[in-house]
């Protein structure tokens, strides 16, 4: 029998928040009436195979669409230029089927099992869902990064295949297994909050409080779920899985609310979009796409809350089946992309990276844009950890690690395929590395350093007193700052994988001073002076 076509849909399991979409429920009826269904065990993994693949290099085009509005919109340049990074990568891992992040996540995956449905198989579900996230994840024509570790508490050694993923099941009426799954990068997820707030206070003001607090490391604009009621677990795992519903913001506004849940997504989205934020924090007029609630009865001495925002590499997606086949998911067209283009700020400064000294980054001014051109060396979290502990113990950097008037980039590639030097290889979040910068520039002699969203406290003040820079890449661009590296070779740490120290060699690899020497920060000034001028803006205020 020919597998059954199926297209992106939603479900909510709560009365008050209503955004589901009539076809697909039709389409779910329709399934879930009959007779007993079997469904075959290699159908269901490679389904969920198929599926992560999908979502590696395709949005959703809800995204894609909300986030060509806001370019249109945005009046920002430096939110505008961004946003228009994001859309180009988009494009481009859609035509190359690459990775739209070089995070690609953890797998999180929410499976409704009808009643009357019977399984050939042999494996358990568990099992089922890890081998078809382990066949998409190794895939040789397109590698996916493996970043789950086991023994969080300890080794943290990487499990290499991306495995286990985060299973949720529920056994519902009905003979059709419905899956609902996300890769969900660690920038975003990591961000996620929760409060058992008291039953009188303002679910507003929790979360206007909040998102400020959220920093820009969840690479707005993107989407927040937020689930309120029930358990403490109960309201995480509601704003989890409500991230898997359709953007559907513009189209609640044009027919306006009909419920109270709609009414609060609708004065949250206007109220944190006005707090200026933008687009990777650089200060503008979108910070979020779409708010989504969902809501369950509570403890009546309880009001429990959690958020988890969805990045600017929103993957995710929603099949059925129903014993015909393994599931189709519909294959967006490329003219279903906007016509937006990517190209370098004509007043972008080129920088030789071979010659490059604490006088030069000493001109820089936050702000300035950056062409960088040479070689910068890589390191995140467990390469700075190693590095720290190498010190510690008096042995120093290994053989053939200079930072000398260097530049670090803080990334994790994806494996190269085919002909590239590297995978997608975007900034991965730069506070994780805070505590590590000031051993850094004091004993390496790094005079600059290359992440994503802003600097804590501690990172600032390191800068600040060598008089160093921070420069920021566009999260949720992996694919296009890929194109900008011309080879790559591992020089220390070859055991960590994709947290190895690579020698990058590139050409015009576009950054943004976050952070200059004399330490003025655009995650400050960006979002403040973009809060005062919205404030001026008829449509918004």
């Amino acid at each position: 029998m020919p597998a059954r076509q199926v297209a992106y849909l939603t479900t909510n399991p709560t009365p008050a928040s209503r955004s589901r979409h009539i076809a697909g429920e039709a389409l779910c009826h329709e399934l879930s009436s009959g007779m007993t269904t079997t469904i075959r065990q290699d159908d269901f993994i490679q389904s969920v195979a198929d599926a992560l693949q999908h979502i590696s290099y395709y949005h959703p085009l809800d995204y894609i669409h909300a986030l060509a509005d806001a370019y249109e919109r945005e009046q920002s340049p430096a939110a505008k230029d961004a946003i228009a990074q994001i859309l180009t990568n988009s494009r481009l891992c859609a035509e190359g089927h690459r990775p739209i992040c070089q995070d690609t996540g953890s797998v999180v995956v929410f499976v409704k099992v009808g009643m009357d449905v019977r399984w050939d198989a042999t494996l358990s579900l568990q099992q089922m869902v890890d081998e078809g996230v382990r066949r998409a994840y190794l895939l040789p024509d397109n590698i996916l990064r493996a970043s789950i570790v086991a023994d969080p508490a300890f080794t943290r050694k990487n499990t290499r295949d991306n495995t286990p993923a985060v299973v949720h099941v529920e056994l519902v009426p009905g003979n059709t297994v419905d899956v609902q799954l996300a890769a969900k990068g660690g920038g975003s997820e990591n961000k996620a909050k929760f409060a058992m707030l008291n039953p009188s206070d303002s679910i507003v003001d929790w979360v206007l409080d909040t998102v400020p607090k959220m920093g820009a490391g969840w690479c707005p604009p993107g989407m927040l779920g937020i689930g309120i009621g029930g358990s403490a677990e109960k309201a995480m795992l509601m704003a989890k899985e409500s991230l898997m519903e359709h953007i559907d913001m513009t189209q609640l506004k044009a027919r306006g609310p009909q419920n109270r849940i709609e009414e609060l997504r609708i004065e949250l989205h206007d109220k944190i979009n006005a707090l200026g934020i933008g687009a990777q924090g650089l200060g503008g007029l979108s910070t979020v796409l779409d708010v989504k609630i969902w809501d369950f009865p509570t403890h009546a001495a309880s009001k429990p809350i959690a958020m988890i925002p969805n990045c600017a590499a929103t993957r995710h997606a929603h099949f059925v089946l129903d014993g015909s086949g393994v599931a189709e998911l519909p294959v967006p067209s490329l003219s279903d992309w906007p016509d937006i283009t990517w190209r370098p700020d004509v007043n972008a400064k080129r920088v030789d990276l071979d010659t490059l000294t604490p006088e030069i980054v000493a001109t820089w001014r936050a702000g300035d844009r950056l062409l960088l051109n040479g070689r910068m060396l890589t390191g995140r979290d467990a390469a700075h950890k190693r590095i720290a502990d190498l010190f510690a113990s008096g042995e120093g950097l290994p053989p053939g690690v200079d930072f000398t008037n260097r530049v670090i980039y803080y990334v994790g590639p994806v494996n190269p395929v085919r002909d590239e030097a590297v995978g997608p290889a975007g900034p991965t979040t730069a506070t994780r590395m805070d505590k590590f910068t000031e051993m850094m520039l004091a004993k390496t002699g790094l005079i600059a350093m290359i992440g994503k969203a802003e600097r804590g406290p501690t990172g600032l003040e390191a800068i600040r007193k060598h008089k160093a820079a921070y420069l920021m890449a566009v999260g949720g661009a992996a694919y296009l700052v890929s194109k900008a590296i011309r080879s790559s070779r591992v020089v220390a740490f070859e055991d960590l994988g994709m947290e190895a120290i690579y020698e990058f060699d590139v050409q015009d690899m576009p950054v943004t001073v976050a952070v200059d020497a004399l330490g003025a920060n655009v995650h400050e000034t960006g979002p403040r002076e973009w809060k005062e001028r919205i404030r001026s803006l008829p449509v918004l205020a």
